[in-house]
This record gives C-alpha cells, sequence and structure tokens, in this order.
C-alpha cells in the first residue's frame, strides 16, 4: 500500500519549486513603480549555476546508489518504491544535464561559425 504521506510531501516539494522559480522570475528584471524603467538584474555566475546544477545531479545519483545498495542488503526502511523513484529522479536529472549541455555545445559551434 501507498504511504499518502509521501505523496503529499513529494506534492509539497513540487509547489516549494514552482514558489522558487516564481520568485527567480520575479527578480529579473523588476520594473520601478514610479520611474516606470527596469531595474537592472542581479548578476549570476553561470559557472556557479552549471558547478551547482552538476552537484545536484551527482547527489540525487548517489542517493539512489545508497538506496538501492541499502535494500539489496535487506533494510526494513527502504521500501522499492522509494528506490525506483530514486533512480527514476536521479536518471531524469542526468538525461536532463546532457540535454543541456547538447544545446551548450551547439550554441558554441553556432557561434564560433560565424561570420565576424
Amino acid at each position: 500500500m501507498i504511504d499518502t504521506s509521501r505523496i503529499e510531501a513529494m506534492v509539497a516539494q513540487l509547489k516549494a519549486a514552482a514558489a522558487r522559480a516564481q520568485g527567480a522570475q520575479s527578480d529579473v528584471a523588476p520594473i520601478d513603480s514610479i520611474t516606470g524603467s527596469e531595474k537592472p538584474a542581479a548578476r549570476v555566475d553561470f559557472a556557479s549555476v552549471l558547478k551547482n546544477s552538476l552537484d545536484e545531479v551527482n547527489s540525487s545519483q548517489d542517493k539512489a546508489s545508497k538506496m538501492s545498495q541499502s535494500f539489496s542488503m535487506g533494510d526494513d526502511n527502504i521500501n522499492l518504491s522509494d528506490v525506483m523513484i530514486a533512480m527514476q529522479k536521479a536518471s531524469i536529472s542526468f538525461q536532463t544535464s546532457v540535454q543541456v549541455r547538447n544545446k551548450l555545445v551547439s550554441a558554441y559551434r553556432d557561434i564560433m561559425t560565424m561570420q565576424v
């Protein structure tokens, strides 16, 4: 039987991630209500954002691997469904990072072939 508290926790995590995304989008270029002009956007270091996202992918893969090992060793606290969900999350995050890498390489090649 599926534990509904875990489903509710997952929904809460998704809502929190959506709220963070909305907050990040609103911080990009807010418009000054007095002058009507845009305020300068906060500077974001691309390398640090990329490193943080790769660290998150790595941690999700490590978590899935540890859960899988614990389950195979007979740990009663870990369900098979939790292991499978963790493995799918790790797989999806890895596939996403590969697609981002492919887009970055494609953009780099397009820029390098431009005529100046």
